[in-house]
């Protein structure tokens, strides 16, 4: 196993999440269906679920 090189070690102001950007973006950012990239697809990926009878 491999130790990452950031471990035991206090993060870097590049590493952390600036959350008043991050829930900006949330609110005033729109995926434009025209670009493939941006489009969003929901599927199961085959898996069906379960039930677990007890």
């Amino acid at each position: 196993m491999n130790i990452s090189p950031y471990a035991g070690k206090l993060a870097g102001p590049s590493m952390l999440v600036r959350v008043p950007e991050l829930v900006t973006a949330y609110y005033t950012t729109k995926p434009d269906p025209a670009v493939p990239e941006q489009r969003v697809a929901f599927g199961t990926s085959g898996h069906r679920g379960c039930i677990y009878q007890r």
